[in-house]
């Protein structure tokens, strides 16, 4: 008898992925055993294509939903085998890598064996997230990654300032109108091209010195996304527009755009603010995007449902949504269900001691006086702590502090090995309610 279990979906020619009895994961290569190590994950992806990333931004519908921990990947399958989008499975920043002192090979290398394991074939992207760098570009196009999202957040300027107007600018954009089709026109008075001047001006400067360098010269394959997101003030529907005119006119050819939305998308909470407001941009922003060419992205998208029907409205079914702490939010509430006393141990640590340091890192309005004391909750009640946006903020920010806390992490994996059945279902019904309200088919 075999001291091994088979993974029945990852049978391949001569080539399989077994757990053996001590719990270890490991490819069968005919009569070789090969443990699942980078090297390992390399010579997989030559064998089998299809277990490695490729640019996927051009296909209608694409979801991102990075795995901070690298045990998602099996419950976000179950999402995407049921539902007409084609994930991005690999999807880390640099500050999520330091964080939790993973690698993109690291990333990548999951990604890739969770796609064997459950012979996905219909073709996954990996996305170098939130790159600020050249070096950092070049790090994840070296590596594979089919996708790269520059973040243009350091050369973005805020309000309070005009630039001069060069003549040839004022004479493309000042009295005129452009008409971007579905009844929608914009214009411009001089002050406020000199406004967006000084405040994309840089922006656009950079955007084009990469798309240039790796997408021109270099020849990524790989799909560009520009993030004009990260910012505290919102990018107006004109100044899309400019942004996305200048861009395609010194001949940078985005497959994906990322605004910033009104309101707040803060992480792991439903969206704040007006959502008339809200709906009415998003047909002016999502038509901009289909003039130019490229899809609409949405950052911080992990339980926005409240706008979700909006984005697919007017998106009309074509656009990119990305989602991360979700996914390490649901995992932690499998360890509130499954091991009360260790989930109670790492609130108290996020609570006490990590939430100060780790808010640096995201804005955020938490208020940790409208968290229930944990004495206050029995063990059956602590997983309605996800239920209070406070608490989950508070959960999710302090994820790298949590994993790098004494012998929480091997204690949480320990945990999350034993129940991963119930992880992948618990991932399986939340994204899917992502899907479900951005209105996305069923296969």
């Amino acid at each position: 008898m075999a001291d091994f279990t088979v993974y029945p979906k990852s049978r391949h020619e001569d080539v399989f992925m077994a757990r053996d009895a001590q719990g270890v994961d490991f490819l069968m290569d005919g009569a070789q055993r090969r443990e699942l190590t980078h090297e390992t994950a390399c010579w997989l992806r030559q064998r089998f294509p299809w277990t490695a990333p490729q640019p996927v931004l051009r296909r209608e519908r694409t979801v991102g939903v990075g795995d901070r921990l690298g045990i998602a990947c099996p419950g976000h399958l179950r999402v995407f085998e049921k539902y007409d989008a084609t994930p991005v499975l690999a999807q880390q920043s640099i500050r999520e890598l330091n964080l939790t002192g993973r690698t993109y090979n690291d990333v990548l290398d999951c990604v890739t064996f969770a796609v064997f394991r459950e012979d996905f074939q219909r073709g996954f992207g990996a996305d170098g997230d939130h790159l600020k760098q050249p070096q950092e570009v070049e790090y994840a196009l070296t590596l594979g990654y089919s996708m790269i999202t520059l973040d243009c957040s350091e050369h973005i300027h805020g309000d309070g300032g005009r630039a001069e107007i060069p003549a040839e600018t004022a004479e493309r954009y000042l009295g005129k109108t452009f008409d971007v089709g579905e009844g929608i026109t914009v214009s411009y008075s001089e002050k406020e091209l000199g406004e967006i001047l000084h405040i994309y001006g840089e922006a656009i400067d950079f955007a084009v010195k990469i798309y240039d360098r790796f997408f021109v010269r270099q020849k990524a394959n790989a799909d560009f996304e520009i993030s004009i997101d990260e910012t505290a003030t919102p990018t107006t529907p004109a100044q899309h527009f400019f942004v996305a005119s200048e861009l395609i006119r010194r001949g940078v050819r985005p497959a994906t755009v990322a605004p910033r939305f009104c309101g707040e998308f803060q992480k792991g909470i439903d969206y704040i603010g007006d959502l008339e407001q809200f709906d009415r941009e998003m047909a002016v922003h999502a038509a901009i995007a289909r003039h130019f060419g490229y899809k609409l992205s949405v950052h911080s998208g992990s339980d926005k449902f409240s706008v979700f029907p909006s984005v697919g409205k007017h998106t009309h079914g074509v656009f990119h949504v990305k989602t991360a702490g979700t996914n390490w939010l649901e995992a932690m509430k499998i360890v509130a269900e499954k091991d009360p006393a260790l989930y109670r141990e790492v609130h108290a640590y996020a609570l006490n001691e990590a939430f100060a340091e780790a808010r640096k890192y995201y804005h955020v309005t938490t208020n940790l006086a409208n968290i229930p004391a944990l004495g206050t909750l029995t063990d059956a009640q602590l997983p309605e702590l996800f239920k209070n946006n406070d608490a989950r903020q508070l959960i999710h920010i302090t994820y790298g502090l949590i994993l790098n806390h004494g012998d929480f992490a091997a204690r949480l994996y320990r945990l999350w090995d034993r129940e991963s059945e119930a992880y992948a279902q618990a991932l399986e019904a939340h994204i899917g309610r992502h899907l479900q309200l951005l209105q996305v088919p069923l296969r």
